[in-house]
């Protein structure tokens, strides 16, 4: 990748601002750099490479980082979110409990043999694309919290189960991965509490915020990249360290210039690049010649909206059922391990990741309608009824 590969990237990225900007559309802005993506991408215009080492590393670094600041945003230290995480188990449970009878009966229809995967897909959440879309559209409120803990479990379990569900003979090295990702989480967990506890931590805030060393930001970083590496070398998802170590950074305490720190290199770089990448990444015109993989992949995306849907009846907001059944990384997984291991049948990965698109299409719709009913104004942005807040 060139120099002027990534100019163009971090121009093209902004098509996410853009699409984003008028209010009353209420798009997320990552719609806007997935598409960009799309367009310069397999699919479009073939201007990147996809597959570039260079380009696929970057894109990895901003995809740890995303889960990263996502994990960071998740309340952990408000009382609120304890019955949201008992709410948000229970609702994954009966959406894995759907998703078997939905991912088999559409595996007996088009007889590929892979009801575990098809269930798995199903059930599955994106944290890296809902949570976004819940700060990019400030989406509050205590049925938002449990909607977000849902998606965060969601997308948890499937990526460990998605090993078992394609590669079984590989499954136990995965979960042994985990196992240690999480056990290293926990440590680092126990070690900041006690800097913090010590004061130690508030003494290092306060010189590197005098001296502009931004130790703090460097330090994070090098730990994320660290527990990345060791997410890597256990066959697990970066997802995982990413998010684990922001829940570990929110359960700690995140100092308010950390978190702008962190929103310039995420949101303002390395963020844009993942998703243009992700984008770039996706060639959906291997399905034009395999007109049962296009059905299989509308299958598999209306099933998703089915499954998560389905939970409207036990209370939760139809806007937030649908929202919570977007789906990326999951199915991108999916694809590439079964693709590498010749498991899936000719277009078969493809129609996974139009089933994704479909999930995706419908979850910026619904993040349309739940903006209007659990969005919280900007700062110094008067509300319906409400004064503005002072400067």
């Amino acid at each position: 990748m060139s120099f002027f590969q990534l100019s163009l990237i971090a121009a093209v990225a902004l098509l996410g601002p853009l699409l984003a900007l008028p209010r009353k559309w209420h798009l997320p802005v990552m719609l806007g750099q997935l598409l960009a993506g799309i367009a310069i991408g397999r699919t479009g215009l073939g201007l990147v490479d996809s597959s570039d080492p260079t380009f696929t590393f970057v894109a990895d670094v901003g995809f740890a980082l995303i889960m990263f600041v996502a994990g960071t945003h998740v309340p952990v230290r408000d009382k609120a979110i304890r019955p949201a995480l008992g709410g948000g188990a229970l609702r994954t449970g009966i959406t894995a409990v759907l998703a078997a009878v939905v991912g088999i009966a559409i595996a007996m229809a088009f007889g590929t043999g892979h009801a575990p995967l098809y269930i798995v897909l199903l059930a599955s959440s994106s944290a890296a694309l809902v949570l976004p879309i819940v700060d990019s559209l400030r989406l509050r409120g205590p049925k938002v919290l449990a909607t977000t803990a849902q998606v965060a479990i969601a997308d948890i379990a499937c990526i460990v189960a998605l090993p078992l569900a394609v590669d079984p003979p590989n499954a136990g090295r995965a979960a042994v991965g985990a196992a240690v990702v999480a056990a290293c989480a926990l440590v680092l967990f126990l070690l900041l509490r006690w800097l913090e506890n010590s004061g130690n931590r508030g003494r290092l805030h306060d010189m590197s915020e005098d001296r502009k060393f931004a130790l703090e930001l460097r330090i994070q970083l090098a730990l994320l990249f660290a527990l990345s590496g060791l997410a890597v070398l256990g066959h697990v998802s970066i997802m995982l360290a990413g998010f684990s170590f922001g829940l570990v950074v929110a359960a700690v305490g995140e100092p308010r210039r950390l978190a702008h720190q962190l929103f310039a290199v995420s949101d303002g770089f390395l963020g844009p690049v993942f998703f243009v990448w992700l984008g770039a990444s996706l060639d959906l015109r291997t399905l034009t010649g395999s007109p049962g993989m296009v059905l299989l992949g509308i299958c598999l995306g209306l099933g998703t909206l089915v499954v998560h849907g389905s939970l409207r009846i036990l209370g939760q907001p139809f806007p937030l059922a649908v929202l919570a059944a977007s789906q990326l990384g999951v199915p991108v997984a999916a694809a590439t391990i079964g693709t590498q291991l010749h498991l899936l049948e000719p277009g078969e990965a493809a129609a996974m990741i139009l089933g994704a698109l479909i999930s995706i299409g419908a979850s910026t719709i619904a993040g349309s309608r739940a903006a209007r009913a659990f969005s919280e104004p900007a700062p110094n942005e008067p509300s319906k009824g409400r004064p503005a807040h002072p400067a």
